[in-house]
């Protein structure tokens, strides 16, 4: 695998910025639950690869959980999706990280997953990204490719509702 496909490295981080000149934006928020419980572990589930998983991917990753320059491959059926994680976030109220694309990923850009703890208790994920078509078939296929781009940041958020709810609550 070669470097980023990209520029605008870390730019996911100040998402006031995004996106970048000549790419689509991204920004799609789950509601997960409502305790510290459910934050904790969808934190856990998120740094750890177990969403991508749940959300039928298959992972490759050089570390178990997500860190600054861990490079991952995913694969969706014939798919290969390669990044790296470029930032990563663990504090009191936010857990997170960002990954951006290396050669060989369909898409060039850079996504970012936060799990955040509002005061009132609820806790959510926001999915932020930016990108633009690499590969040709994306290319052809135009807005078509935003909407299962949508359709999979809507995936992550159920899978990780779900994996944090069974591990809080075990259902």
């Amino acid at each position: 695998m070669d470097g980023f496909t990209y520029e605008e490295v870390g730019a996911t981080r100040d998402a006031g910025s995004l996106p970048p000149p000549g790419y689509h934006l991204l920004r799609m928020r789950v509601r997960l639950g409502d305790s510290p419980e459910v934050f904790a572990a969808a934190g856990r589930a998120l740094l750890g690869w177990r969403m991508q998983r749940a959300a039928g991917l298959r992972v490759g990753a050089d570390a178990p959980d997500a860190a600054p320059g861990v490079r991952v491959v995913m694969r969706a059926g014939p798919v290969r999706i390669p990044c790296e994680v470029v930032w990563t976030v663990r504090e009191e109220r936010r857990t997170g990280f960002a990954y951006g694309t290396l050669a060989g990923h369909p898409e060039c850009g850079e996504e970012s997953f936060v799990v955040e703890s509002e005061a009132d208790g609820s806790v959510w994920l926001t999915v932020t990204a930016f990108s633009r078509p690499a590969a040709w078939y994306l290319r052809v296929a135009g807005p078509a490719g935003r909407l299962v781009q949508r359709a999979a940041a809507r995936r992550y958020g159920s899978c990780l509702r779900r994996l944090a709810q069974k591990q809080t609550y075990g259902r």
